[in-house]
């Protein structure tokens, strides 16, 4: 743990999406704009509104509940990067090309727990009001080629070493589940959640407790971490925080934390229009939510309210930034694996596309815990940060009121994030292996 300093520090604020997220276009009402302005002072402070964030808040207004809690954003909850993601609130990580994926058969027992916490503490929200579609039919990795076979598999072993049950689904069945000839095999795999992202976010936090305020648009430009209070500053206002808990993804390391650790990217995603029931009649028997067996193949949903959703495409994002460049390029790719599942369909093409963050670390290790003296935070997931990022968000409250549980000793051990390499190295290598990859998926892209 670091110690704190009076020194302020000027933080560069995150990037603006060059587009909104077709999660967020199709959520409905927005909240209510309430950008911070003048003096303010609360116990806590909770910078950054997704997955970690927005738990974070609740968790500590419910232990505090005579407690001032200030949630901010930088931009709208659920358009930030948790309201990009394609909506699997995961039990058990998909990684069947990992090394030791199998083998580490204790990591994936506490993955398991971990999220299993996270998505628990979720299905609590929806069970007092909050609408999200949720949908815990489980999830289908899906397998167009051989090498995708095989890759399937892989998984099904670590699966048997867990006892978890799986199903597998012949070609007709994912015909029948997809409406799709374009795959082979698949693998059911039940305790997943689908869910509308930016749905689950903006009526999550209208229903956070009475005791947290929040403001969206509101970009933290300095901080000054220090006793008894920390100092931050807005474009409009002056924090003064007892605590405060820093949950703004790969943005924590502008923040003074863990320098140079983050690998910015970007995955891209499509959604098609509201699909008519005829067009229905060609897309299965109703929504699922296909995983690829090869991480570098295609995601497919058919949502509840009846679109196709597309992602593939990762590019490395210098200084965590996309175009709308990079968004048109990876739909053109999205349109291919549309064509591919669904030529009959396909013509119709997309009515959004966007671009989302993800954050890596060299060697997988993650930020979670105290960072200094009443500084707390959280952030580089390495993917799958629904379920896991509700469950860090909830364990890092409670570390900040004093509290521990299994999750939070399993959490203090996980390694902190490897310096990551210069940025020139860095780009050139994840263009490489990206580009390799995506190459190697082949029709499973």
């Amino acid at each position: 743990m670091a110690s704190t300093s009076q020194k302020r520090i000027d933080i560069a604020p995150p990037r603006v999406e060059p587009t909104d997220s077709g999660w967020y276009l199709a959520s409905g009402i927005e909240l209510p704009l309430n950008p911070l302005a003048g003096n303010v002072t609360c116990e806590c402070l909770v910078i950054g509104a997704g997955w970690m964030g927005l738990h974070a808040a609740r968790r500590y207004a419910q232990l505090n509940p005579d407690a001032q809690v200030l949630l901010v954003d930088a931009g709208r909850i659920g358009n930030n990067a948790s309201g990009r993601c394609m909506g699997f609130a995961i039990d058990l990580a998909h990684n069947p090309r990992k090394r030791d994926f199998v083998e580490n058969l204790k990591g994936n027992q506490e993955e398991l727990h971990v999220n299993l916490e996270g998505t628990a503490y979720m299905k609590s929200a929806v069970e007092a009001g909050v609408d999200c579609d949720w949908d815990p039919q489980g999830k289908y990795h899906s397998a167009a080629t051989d090498h995708g076979v095989a890759d399937l598999r892989h998984f099904a072993k670590a699966l048997d070493a867990m006892g978890q049950k799986y199903s597998w689904v012949e070609a007709d069945g994912m015909r029948e589940l997809t409406g799709s000839k374009h795959y082979i095999k698949g693998l059911h795999h039940p305790g997943t959640v689908l869910i509308q992202p930016a749905k689950y976010l903006i009526n999550a936090a209208r229903a956070l407790p009475q005791n947290v305020r929040i403001h969206e648009n509101t970009v933290i430009r300095s901080a000054q971490f220090g006793k008894p209070q920390h100092l931050f500053e807005t474009q409009n206002a002056v924090i003064r925080a007892k605590k405060v808990i820093i949950c703004a993804s790969g943005y924590l390391t502008r923040f003074g934390f863990h320098k140079n650790s983050v690998i910015p990217v970007y995955t891209f995603a499509s959604m098609t229009r509201v699909l008519t029931d005829k067009e229905l009649t060609q897309c299965g028997a109703g929504p699922f939510g296909l995983i690829p067996a090869n991480s570098f193949g295609t995601t497919v949903r058919r949502t509840n309210d009846n679109r196709l959703f597309f992602r593939n495409v990762y590019s490395y994002a210098k200084q965590y930034k996309t175009t709308v460049d990079d968004v048109q390029q990876a739909r053109v790719q999205q349109q291919v694996s549309f064509d591919r599942r669904y030529p009959e369909l396909a013509s119709m093409g997309f009515e959004a596309s966007w671009g989302g963050l993800l954050t890596l670390s060299q060697n997988g290790g993650m930020i979670w815990g105290e960072l200094a003296e009443n500084v707390y935070g959280t952030g580089i997931c390495n993917g799958t940060g629904v379920s896991r990022g509700a469950a860090f968000g909830k364990a890092l409250a409670e570390l900040a009121c004093g509290m521990n549980s299994t999750t939070i000793e399993i959490l203090k051990r996980r390694k902190a994030p490897g310096r990551a390499y210069p940025e020139i190295i860095t780009s050139l290598g994840v263009k490489y292996v990206t580009g390799r990859r995506f190459k190697e998926a082949g029709q499973e892209i």
